[in-house]
């Protein structure tokens, strides 16, 4: 097909050491333009990538008329003023995770979502390990699902890094919680009814440091998590069902170009002898998305499984009811 053009709105960490490479390495992507509120930062990372054109503004980016899709990984706050910009341009848009603050928010977008292809950007769900453990789920080999485990963690309490600064979407719910959200979503295929929280927030920073969950998908099944931004790195998700379980060892922070192992427990020995290890093949999760995406805006077709803005919707609407839990001490109904 012909490759999608694309620009880049900020020179952040993610799109420097991951998204920008993956596009680069694929022949469905043509990336022709970066944009920062500073030119010379954005020359600066163009030189560095081998990008063609940078712009000081975001607008003068938007304005490229031969830019197609635009990728956004720009502060939280600033997700969907910018993608709805991006769209009124005509350009689709794939919005790094949280695409909103709030459901109401994520609502905004969806007059524009009728015009362009606007995503939240999970990179997981494109991930061989992801695929594998559904299609596991799907085929009964671990009986009915009952329950997903997640725990995601890192520690960092500078307070000016943009994940602590609660005012503009930082913490560790919105950071990493929307990941566990996303992984009871996207393994059970369905979506939950009712949620509380526990949450504990750092006295000077003022943002979540330490969230934990439980959500209830119906039908007994239920997703429980805790993440936290302040406590020793570390990640796991567990699937467990009537006769077995999955675990996946490095869910979120896969390495690119890597191989993950995958264990299937079918057997619920205690010592272990009923696991049996699946290595998947290497993959980079980043490419696979924005190949993924370049390849509907080719189709015009949206994402079946959780995605699109009406998974963008739903993971707001999940997170919106976890902070009425954390005020009200109860157990909210996602609306």
């Amino acid at each position: 097909m012909k490759p999608v053009v694309w620009g880049v709105l900020s020179t952040s960490k993610i799109g420097r050491e991951h998204v920008i490479p993956a596009m680069l390495s694929s022949p469905l992507v043509e990336l022709r333009a970066i944009a920062s509120r500073s030119l010379s930062s954005a020359q600066a990372a163009a030189q560095a990538a081998g990008i063609p054109q940078a712009y000081g503004s975001y607008e003068d980016l938007l304005a490229d008329p031969a830019i197609e899709a635009v990728y956004n990984p720009l502060p939280n706050h600033l997700h969907v003023p910018l993608t709805l910009q991006a769209a009124a341009a005509g350009k689709h848009v794939l919005c790094e995770k949280p695409f909103a603050l709030s459901a109401a928010e994520a609502q905004h977008a969806a007059e524009a979502a009728s015009k362009v292809l606007i995503e939240e950007a999970f990179m997981v769900r494109h991930h061989p390990q992801w695929l594998r453990a559904r299609e596991l789920v799907q085929a009964g080999r671990i009986g009915t699902p009952r329950a997903v485990q997640v725990f995601f963690s890192y520690f960092n309490e500078d307070a000016a890094n943009i994940r602590n600064q609660p005012g503009i979407g930082g913490g560790a719910l919105y950071d990493i919680g929307c990941y566990a959200v996303l992984a009871g979503r996207y393994l059970f295929e369905a979506e939950p009814l009712r949620a509380v929280s526990l949450v504990d927030r750092d006295p000077a920073l003022g943002t979540d440091r330490l969230t934990s969950a439980l959500i209830d998908f119906g039908a007994t099944r239920h997703l429980g998590f805790t993440v936290s931004t302040q406590s020793v790195p570390f990640q796991r998700v567990q699937v467990v069902g009537t006769t077995g379980r999955i675990e996946l060892f490095i869910p979120f922070n896969a390495e690119r170009g890597g191989q993950m192992k995958l264990a299937l427990d079918e057997g619920g020995q205690r010592d272990g002898s009923g696991i049996t290890m699946e290595t998947l093949p290497a993959a980079d999760q980043y490419r696979l998305e924005v190949e993924d995406f370049s390849r509907r805006i080719r189709e015009r077709t949206s994402h079946a499984t959780t995605g699109g803005l009406d998974g963008a919707l739903a993971q707001a609407r999940v997170i919106d009811a976890l902070w009425q839990s954390e005020r009200s001490g109860r157990w909210e109904s996602v609306a």
